[in-house]
């Protein structure tokens, strides 16, 4: 297709390397440097999407990230596509292919367009007033076509090939923006020799000036003053610059998440390569240099194709050598707009300018665009428009000192550049938190009070003047580093002056018109004014009822003309009004680089203890527990299950067994305060336990329930080693450092994971101590010298060891903590070890059983979030004397210290051989009428090779007050008797573990 609208020079794309792509199946011609907008609006093609709701015909409107109608499907080749790719972001190559959205069969003719004529019914709101009945339709005919109807584009339907990868960086100054605001922060910044980085979402660094052919800055262009500020940043090896990059997030801390395209511009990407790159920074300071976006102009028809940003028509001209019309009217409330007025008729186009404000309102900007031989209409207003696939016309009137509209008159055109103001980008600035504040004289709201280390400078502020902003951004970029540097710059002076206009005046009848405000959802004027009227006064509701603001620019072109309209029409000045929450990310962002690595085997990561390809050759079964793979028991040949795990709890308590606990939660907790802390975070007393000595730990969240366990060691008076469950691990941890930091940051403590430090091998059972004792060096192993609940550190086989004396068996224990490379070495010394005494490896079913037989409880399994230490029978775990603790004052609640509380005991059933169903419900009476009276649930049940019989564990209404009653429990059949006793079944007297 021929380039009919590319003007014969200028611009910074490479004419000698043409590219040829295709559009709905048509080959288009462009060339190096172009964006898909750019070459299709070279070739004539202004028609390029349809509306959402009413399938009207769209054209381009920017030339940015702030899109919202050119919407295409991109197909990259070899199975990279997707939909929804801005025409205006995506640059083109040799063989790209790429198609428009949301119409059927074609674009030129699209059966939705129906939708249109019947606009005056289908108004916003319509869907929840339509579909309200017959209720039995809802399912078989609404929802069904509604989801049908839904969404723009298609999802892929294979498989994404691509890669994508994480980084993480530090640096002292982030600069996100690198327009004139940007470039000068990040020379001043990287003067001071501090780390900077300097990203931009374009695929060239210079914003606004690359399509500035005017304006010179320290006495030469502004394009040559970019190339020199970028040759000096890339000379200087403190600076990071990443073009193509977005900031899509602001989190706390100065966490900044940039999303970098990296091969999305290639034909054939190296396979080396991913396609993005998910930048995670943490910054020292951060300079917000974001520009602003220009906003339409709201007046009936609005909408039509070749109906642009004046802005962007600019942008076209003078970056990529495209005249987006050869007839150009531009239509304005403010001075800015005569700028690319004066460009375009440089570039030989034929221009009218329409200016709302009157001729007194009016600059020198009106009597220089006269000069140029242009035609400048003051005091007007826009009508409508004509045309269909392009616009061809636009109606005007001059509007009287009365408000009356005069005699229409159309002005023939084959494109449109509307400016109706600006809007600074504070997005990033919102999501960090900062509070923004309205500036009248802008019409728009500006970065107000920051919250974290952060300066908005620039256009992101709200200043437009070209030497301003440069000035500007210098400060901030000197600011931000600390670094005391001023810099006057000299520079054109940029056109001032700017009249807001809500909805233009019109002759048309105002209910009949329709004024888009989002072109995407179709939401215009009126949507907005029926909303009001139908209660909905909070912008958020408002939003959500016309939809405005939610369209893939998260309204970045249709917010402050939304909000004014709401204002206006309450009668409210705009900051009453507020804004709608600017949510991240700041751009549509791909799946892939949120996920990044995170896919296949990588998507749910399989962890294995040091001992696992051991356990895999002795052919054991496994579970899955979290992350880890646990061995479940080790079968013999001919044996299920059940025969295995019997055979293995019968070996714990007669001989010796050994146990991989490598996956318990390890956390080291050091400092001078450590004692203080373990204090405050556990229930027990922490600040009198002796190097040396071991005691179980219980944690409880705020509310007094039992949030994790585990036994806790302290080597040292500023030394404990912590373990916790294997999947409260991450959760302990967090909870931890959440305190350590919010609530207590004047403890001097560290914490430090150690899960992957250590792996744990367990020795249970009478024998051993004998298994043990040659294989260990520099520890007594002596009843008297190696108590129960105590720790040593030595060596085992030569190798560096913390020794535990603890059980959760109920069995003569220990627990052998090596680093984890040796982890597999000392396993299969102890297994040789024991072969004289009949030594054998049990798994995660067996270690269950064993602790049920002795009452020992699981969190998350005799727990389920509303479960108190004394419901478990743990009331002896609460210090008494400490003055606090988290969750102590939860626990003297009411309802926590009632009566009928539902606390831990034993169910025996009547039939020996029967087990329980874990999960199953108690009741004390069966025959009582539906619905029944649940009194509590079974939480574990096991048949027990050591009791001889069936055992359970239950959480029960009053249950240490029934003791020695019958219950009934649930079951497939119905109901099974069973009596209630004590939650300890062998050696109650715990005599075994002291042996």
């Amino acid at each position: 297709m021929a380039q009919a609208y590319r003007l014969p020079k200028g611009g910074r794309i490479d004419r000698t390397k043409p590219v040829s792509f295709s559009f709905n199946g048509k080959p288009v011609q462009g060339y190096a440097g172009d964006t898909v907008a750019s070459a299709l609006l070279a070739s004539g093609i202004h028609l390029v999407a349809r509306s959402f709701k009413y399938h009207r015909p769209r054209g381009i409107v920017s030339h940015g990230s702030d899109e919202p109608n050119a919407l295409l499907d991109v197909d990259r080749g070899r199975g990279r596509a997707d939909p929804n790719n801005r025409a205006t972001v995506a640059e083109i190559f040799d063989g790209l292919t790429v198609g428009s959205q949301n119409h059927w069969p074609s674009l030129d003719f699209d059966v939705g367009e129906v939708n249109d004529l019947l606009s005056p019914v289908i108004v916003s709101g319509f869907y929840y007033k339509t579909f309200m009945w017959p209720r039995s339709f809802w399912t078989k005919v609404y929802e069904p076509r509604i989801r049908a109807a839904a969404g723009l584009g298609r999802a892929p339907e294979i498989p994404d090939p691509d890669r994508y990868q994480y980084r993480h960086a530090h640096c002292d100054v982030l600069v996100v923006g690198s327009g004139p605001t940007g470039l000068a922060a990040a020379l001043a910044a990287s003067e001071s020799g501090k780390r900077v980085i300097l990203v931009d979402e374009q695929p060239e660094l210079g914003g606004s000036l690359l399509h500035d052919v005017t304006s010179l800055i320290d006495g030469v262009t502004a394009q040559d003053w970019v190339r020199t500020a970028l040759d000096t940043l890339d000379a200087r090896t403190n600076v990071v610059i990443l073009p193509r990059t977005t900031a899509v997030g602001y989190y706390n801390h100065n966490h900044i998440a940039l999303a970098e395209r990296v091969t999305d511009h290639l034909t054939d990407p190296s396979s080396n390569l991913p396609r993005e790159r998910l930048w995670q920074v943490r910054a020292r300071q951060v300079v917000l240099a974001t520009g602003s976006h220009e906003r339409p102009l709201v007046f009936a028809d609005n909408d039509r194709p070749g109906i642009m940003m004046a802005e962007s028509v600019r942008a076209y001209i003078n970056r990529y050598g495209v005249a987006p019309g050869r007839q150009i009217v531009f239509a304005t409330n403010g001075a800015s707009a005569y700028t690319a007025a004066a460009d375009a008729r440089a570039a030989g186009l034929a221009v009218t300018m329409v200016d709302v404000r009157s001729e007194d309102e009016c600059g020198p900007e009106a009597a220089h665009l006269r000069s140029m031989g242009c035609e400048v209409l003051t005091g007007h207003t826009l009508v409508g428009s004509r045309g269909r696939k392009r616009v061809n016309g636009l109606v005007v009137a001059p509007v009287g000192v009365d408000g009356r509209v005069g005699s229409l008159r159309t002005l023939p055109c084959d494109c449109v550049g509307m400016s109706g103001g600006w809007t600074p980008a504070i997005h990033l600035f919102s999501q960090s938190r900062g509070k923004a504040r309205y500036e009248p004289s802008l019409d728009a709201f500006v970065p107000g009070t920051s919250v974290q280390a952060e300066r908005s400078a620039g256009a992101a502020k709200g200043t437009y003047q070209l030497w301003e902003c440069l000035s500007q951004g210098w400060a901030a970029g000197a600011e931000a580093a600390e670094h005391a540097s001023e810099r006057t710059f000299g520079a054109t002076n940029s056109l001032v002056g700017f009249k807001p206009v809500r909805v233009l005046p019109t002759s048309t009848d105002p209910k009949r018109a329709r004024a888009f405000v989002d072109f995407q959802n179709d939401v215009t004027a009126k949507d907005i004014k029926l909303a009001v009227r139908e209660g909905f006064e909070s912008i958020e509701h408002v939003k959500r009822y016309t939809t405005t603001g939610m369209a893939t620019d998260q309204g970045k072109t249709s917010n402050m003309n939304a909000l004014g309209l709401v204002a206006d029409i309450l009668d409210r000045p705009v900051p009453a009004v507020g804004t709608t929450t600017f949510r991240l990310p700041y751009t549509p962002t791909t799946f892939g680089a949120f996920v990044g690595p995170s896919r296949h085997h990588l998507f749910d990561p399989v962890r294995t203890t040091p001992i696992h390809e051991w356990a895999v050759a002795q052919g054991a079964e496994f579970e899955n527990v979290g992350l880890w793979k646990r061995a479940w028991y080790f079968p013999k040949p001919g044996e299920d299950m059940h025969a295995a795990v019997a055979r293995e709890c019968k070996a714990a308590r007669t001989g010796v067994g050994i146990f991989d606990a490598s996956t318990l939660g390890k956390i080291e907790v050091v400092g001078p305060d450590a004692a203080e802390f373990m204090n405050r975070i556990y229930t027990n007393a922490w600040l009198k336990l002796e190097p040396g000595k071991c005691r179980y730990g219980l944690m409880l969240k705020e509310d007094g329930y039992i949030m994790d366990d585990g036994v806790v060691a302290r080597l040292a008076p500023d030394r404990f080693h912590v373990t916790t469950t294997t999947g409260g691990a991450p959760r302990v941890l967090a909870h931890m450092e959440d305190y350590l930091q919010t609530e207590w940051p004047d403890l001097k403590v560290f914490l430090t994971s150690i899960t992957e430090q250590y792996a744990v091998i367990a020795l249970q059972g009478p024998k051993a101590r004998e298994v043990l004792e040659p294989l260990v060096s520099d520890i007594d192993l002596s009843p008297e010298a190696f108590p129960h609940m105590s720790v040593r550190t030595g060596s085992i086989c030569g190798v560096p060891c913390r020794l535990f004396r603890v059980s959760f068996t109920g069995e003569l224990g220990f627990e052998i903590n090596v680093p984890s490379d040796y982890g597999q070495s000392v396993w299969e010394a102890l297994f040789e070890r024991g072969q004289a005494y009949g030594i054998t490896p049990y798994g995660t079913e067996t270690m269950h059983v064993l602790r049920a037989e002795k009452g020992f409880i699981i969190v998350g399994q005799e727990t389920d979030g509303t479960v108190t230490p004394d419901d478990l029978g743990l009331s002896g775990l609460i210090a008494k004397t400490k003055p606090d603790f988290v969750g102590k004052r939860s626990l003297s609640r009411p309802d926590i210290i009632g009566a009928g509380r539902k606390q831990l005991v034993g169910l025996m059933t009547d039939d020996p051989g029967e087990v329980l169903d874990e999960g199953a419900q108690i009741v004390t009476d069966p025959h009582q009428a539906i619905p029944m009276r649940m009194m509590g649930h079974v939480t574990s049940s096991y048949w027990s090779s050591n009791c001889g019989r069936s055992i359970a564990l239950a959480l029960l209404s009053g249950g240490r007050t029934r003791v020695g009653s019958r219950i009934y429990v649930t079951t497939p059949a119905g109901f099974t008797s069973a009596k209630v006793c004590e939650p300890v079944f062998f050696d109650p007297a715990g005599e075994r573990v002291n042996a």
